[in-house]
């Protein structure tokens, strides 16, 4: 049973009324080994004014590496969330105030045999014993979860490994593959970014012109972010990111028109902070550092970079193969550890990661299709993170699952929508 020692803040106001209070917990790096070393998770609880004996929903954040959310006002799914529920804003081991993984702190590791070693113990199923023991330590009966993206993924590591935990869960956008290799989901996600890029260069036919300008002169070569990392073409590529959403997809035309000095060829402090803001990883570097692992399976080949090896198969998003290639998406690529100053320390165990092979199981199929926890997943048909297609196949194996598809969000829709798609799926696993 999994362990954790518990430290409670004291009880504070946000301007609207709602309570918030700090927790930080002590569990074992390896829950297979309680009495060996030991980190720090913090989560923050919120709770309305009369929420103080209400019963707990865990908040799983999207990723990997993405602490919770910090809102400076509650509206939208916390809002609606706060009507039933204390909820538990999760820093997931390693991220915001948990012990953190920096480039500092893996120095302090050691060697990068060392520093990997300790990595491979954050992944979801860690993730998921830190949440039950937390559970257990805050004496909380089976709770209800909602996973965004990442977190979706985490909460099927939960179904798979402590179901007992679980009253309800829901998810977002966030349903991955149970099996098969991490190249499938870039396979199908190039393609999804294919069709988005054609999209938005419909709607503003003119920042095509603009994108290949800006192309033409990053490939000059003399171009650099203001941390002082080259602008290549590829990091101008990681501006796609924006057409995983809503209404970011609007704000990335704001990014083109402002791209150029006006009169000059010279690209403006304005438009190399936005890029800077999208392929630096000086705030989340777990998020390069183990992000192709989250697909990584036992008996699998090791995930070798899947995103750029899968591209050979795309050259419309090959710089090498394109004058004006297309825009990507949550694609890593190992040139990431070389440009990032953040994570050039770090580059040998990034590699080191990308080509492990012997990872332990995310997920247990047999236990997901004899699963009695209610659960609610909103997929996105045209979610460019987490492919559609892959989400259905694996909602299929997963017993007590509902789905629910829509078109009218893209991967932020709980951001657009949140009170709306939180009420739906809270109704869906019998929970109102």
């Amino acid at each position: 049973m999994p362990t954790a020692d518990h430290t409670p803040g004291t009880v504070s106001w946000m301007h609207d009324g709602t309570g918030i209070r700090d927790h930080t917990f002590t569990v074992p790096l390896d829950h297979a080994q309680p009495d060996g070393e030991s980190l720090s998770v913090f989560a923050r609880e919120f709770r309305a004014a009369d929420g103080e004996h209400k019963p707990w929903l865990l908040y799983l954040q999207g990723g990997p590496g993405g602490k919770g959310s910090r809102p400076a006002r509650v509206s939208g799914w916390l809002a609606e969330a706060l009507k039933h529920y204390r909820v538990l804003m999760l820093d997931q081991r390693g991220t915001g105030l948990s012990t953190p993984i920096t480039r500092q702190s893996l120095a302090q590791r050691g060697a990068p045999g060392a520093q990997a070693q300790y990595l491979r113990k954050f992944r979801a199923p860690d993730i998921v014993a830190d949440a039950e023991a937390i559970r257990l330590s805050l004496g909380s009966d089976p709770w209800v979860t909602l996973g965004q993206s990442f977190g979706g993924f985490c909460t099927l590591t939960y179904l798979s490994f402590a179901p007992e935990g679980l009253a309800g869960s829901m998810i977002t956008g966030g349903i991955p593959p149970l099996d098969g290799p991490a190249d499938q989901v870039y396979h199908a996600t190039y393609q999804r970014m294919r069709a988005r890029n054609r999209e938005y260069f419909r709607r503003f036919p003119k920042d095509q012109e603009t994108l290949a300008s800006i192309y033409r002169r990053v490939r000059r070569g003399d171009v650099y972010l203001l941390d002082g990392s080259p602008l290549t073409v590829g990091r101008v590529q990681a501006l796609g990111m924006y057409l995983g959403g809503n209404t970011r997809i609007d704000a990335l035309h704001y990014i083109f028109e402002e791209a150029f000095i006006p009169g000059t060829s010279t690209l403006s402090d304005t438009f190399l902070e936005a890029v800077y803001q999208q392929v630096s990883r000086a705030t989340n570097p777990l998020y390069l550092v183990m992000h192709e692992s989250i697909y990584a399976q036992p008996g699998a080949q090791p995930t070798n970079w899947a995103a750029q090896r899968v591209l050979a198969d795309y050259p419309d998003f090959n710089p090498k193969k394109s004058d004006t290639p297309l825009l990507t998406g949550e694609m890593c690529f190992d040139w990431y550890t070389e440009l990032d100053p953040v994570l050039q320390p770090i580059a040998r165990v990034t590699e080191m990661l990308a080509t492990y092979s012997n990872w332990g199981p995310l997920y247990d199929v047999d236990q997901l299709h004899k699963n009695t926890v209610p659960v609610a997943a909103l997929v996105y048909t045209d979610d460019v993170f987490v492919e559609r297609d892959l989400s259905v196949v694996s909602a299929e194996q997963v017993a007590n699952l509902q789905v629910w598809e829509s078109d009218q969000w893209h991967h932020d829709g709980i951001g657009e929508a949140g009170a709306e798609i939180f009420h739906r799926l809270h109704s869906m696993i019998g929970a109102d």
